[in-house]
């Protein structure tokens, strides 16, 4: 189970270090509204997926909330089918969906997943709240 932070369900973003510094830059500093997810490490986690209108608790790589994040649409979808309109909400570089699953595909692999055209994504939209919203 991931952390309450604050009251809300935590969020971390990519592996600790400099991955999760750079991506939370983008979503404090740039234009990063999406993420993905395996499908799968939701239920390693035992995790629901979030839902819209959630509040999220965004932490850096030392657990503190940096920023709160509100879900605006989530789905589920094959690897294979992840759409451009995500790649670039996700702002992360890729400039369509073959960008991202070459991208995403090497990330995964390189932390030891399997991936494959029908492994399950969790793509989450979000909004950056303002400031940190606590419960």
């Amino acid at each position: 189970m991931f952390p309450r932070v604050d009251g809300l369900r935590s969020i971390e973003f990519g592996t600790p270090g400099p991955s999760r510094e750079k991506l939370v830059h983008f979503i404090l500093h740039g234009n990063k509204r999406a993420t993905a997810g395996l499908a799968d490490d939701y239920a390693k986690e035992g995790e629901p997926i979030e839902h819209v209108g959630e509040l999220l608790a965004m932490v850096d790589n030392s657990g503190a909330h940096v920023g709160t994040l509100k879900v605006t649409r989530v789905e589920v979808v094959r690897f294979a089918d992840v759409p451009d309109e995500f790649a670039l909400a996700e702002a992360e570089g890729d400039l369509n969906s073959a960008d991202f699953r070459a991208s995403h595909l090497e990330y995964w692999t390189n932390v030891g997943e399997h991936v494959d055209d029908d492994t399950l994504v969790v793509t989450v939209y979000f909004d950056l709240l303002p400031e940190i919203v606590k419960r």
